[in-house]
């Protein structure tokens, strides 16, 4: 009797050991946990996927921005930066952060581009309702990621809005759409290539079309 009583005892002991997990497992356990965590962390990259859900909806301005332009002027003929079909002035040097402070006027300064793509302000300039009140609104916000417009010289040259990318997978597309062996179009911004003042710290903006 006595020795089955020290029989189970043992086995009590015995299962005691092996039924939990020793000091050094967890540990080993934890350390793996936190291996993985850092992995996903990494491979997730909030601030990236933030920085590129900014950008994409800056691209979608820029091309809501151009599809108005070019509509107006197939609509009527010129840019509404033009003074009529007569004006012969094409260009749009670079018109740096579209905000409330940066106003982009037409070329005899008496209309605001926004305006004339708008809903206008007054009978003087008319507006041709391409783009709602609320697209300027959010585009002029603060801490908005501007978007910029340029025109070439000549009337064949395309138009474009370009931004400054956030993201690392912005600012890779906008590296390798003017770097060998990709060719540049021969109208496209010069300031939109290796300029780290409007373009941040990549120094090339992604520019639509």
């Amino acid at each position: 009797m006595k020795m089955k009583f020290f029989e189970l005892i043992a086995k009590m002991k015995t299962s005691k050991k092996t039924a939990g997990f020793t000091m050094i497992e967890l540990l080993i356990v934890i350390a793996i946990l936190g291996i993985l965590a850092v992995a996903v962390l990494s491979a997730i990259n909030p601030v990236e996927q933030i920085n590129r859900g900014r950008d994409t909806g800056s691209r979608s301005d820029a091309e809501q921005l151009i599809s108005a332009i070019d509509r107006y002027n197939a609509f009527q003929g010129y840019y509404p930066w033009q003074n009529g079909s007569s004006d012969d002035a094409y260009e749009v040097a670079w018109i740096t952060d579209w905000d409330g402070d940066g106003i982009f006027m037409n070329n005899d300064s008496t209309c605001e581009v926004k305006d004339l793509l708008g809903a206008g302000n007054d009978i003087s300039c008319v507006g041709s309702n391409e783009l709602k009140v609320t697209f300027f609104s959010r585009i002029h916000g603060a801490g908005y990621n501007y978007l910029k417009v340029y025109h070439g010289p000549n009337a064949s040259d395309s138009t474009y809005v370009c931004f400054e990318p956030k993201s690392d997978a912005f600012k890779t597309e906008a590296a390798t759409r003017v770097t060998a062996p990709a060719v540049t179009p021969a109208d496209y911004p010069p300031l939109a290539i290796g300029n780290t003042t409007d373009c941040g710290t990549g120094g090339n903006c992604v520019c639509l079309p």
